[in-house]
């Protein structure tokens, strides 16, 4: 399946087949292929919790609105930030440049930073969402149905998976073969709804 085949039919599915099971190798390459999602100055900062004992997947499940594609999917990924990687060791996120350039960027990521709370929770978000964009592609590619779930009580599944307090969650992705057809499309919005030409109309 080329990439624009998997954008064209992915879907968020809600019906999976609880006696599948992924092989190994597959989630190998599934985290492989999310890992080169882009993140700002390289830090990586997402983390992928794979949820796998059935236990945790029913206590998230109850906390989760009782959506059986939490404890039915072949695989349930809690897509977290460190939110503190800017300050872990940058100089590993850019070991791979020249010098001159390392003794650049190394010392303008903490700075770019620092005392911005708001920016680091703004990086997190938008790294688990390349991350997890990737991700769903990705289990497209390979033959899987993927569902981005919002709707979970997060500090109660904060502390079902022990979340750091220096980490947030973003969103989880349930993975799996689905049982059904998923329903229509919902329509898409008009273009000239959402695409918008250098600059907003005044007044808008």
């Amino acid at each position: 399946m080329n990439i624009l085949e998997a954008i064209e039919t992915r879907r968020s599915i809600k019906h999976y087949d609880p006696a599948h099971v992924m092989p190994q190798t597959e989630v190998d390459k599934l985290l492989e292929l999310a890992r080169l999602a882009p993140s700002s100055f390289n830090m990586q900062n997402y983390r992928f919790v794979l949820v796998r004992d059935p236990e945790l997947r029913k206590q998230i499940r109850a906390v989760a609105w009782d959506q059986a594609q939490v404890t039915d999917a072949s695989l349930l990924v809690v897509m977290c930030a460190d939110l503190r990687a800017h300050e872990h060791q940058p100089e590993r996120y850019w070991s791979h440049a020249p010098q001159p350039v390392q003794d650049i960027l190394v010392p303008a990521l903490k700075g770019f930073y620092a005392g911005k709370d708001q920016l680091i929770r703004d990086e997190a978000m938008r790294s688990t969402a390349l991350g997890g964009m990737t991700m769903m592609l990705a289990a497209r590619g390979l033959g899987y149905e993927t569902c981005p779930m919002v709707g979970f009580d997060a500090e109660a599944v904060s502390k079902i998976i022990r979340l750091p307090d220096d980490h947030a969650i973003s969103f989880m992705i349930a993975i799996g073969k689905s049982l059904q057809e998923p329903w229509p499309r919902g329509d898409r919005l008009d273009a000239s709804e959402t695409v918008i030409e250098n600059q907003f109309p005044v007044g808008v």
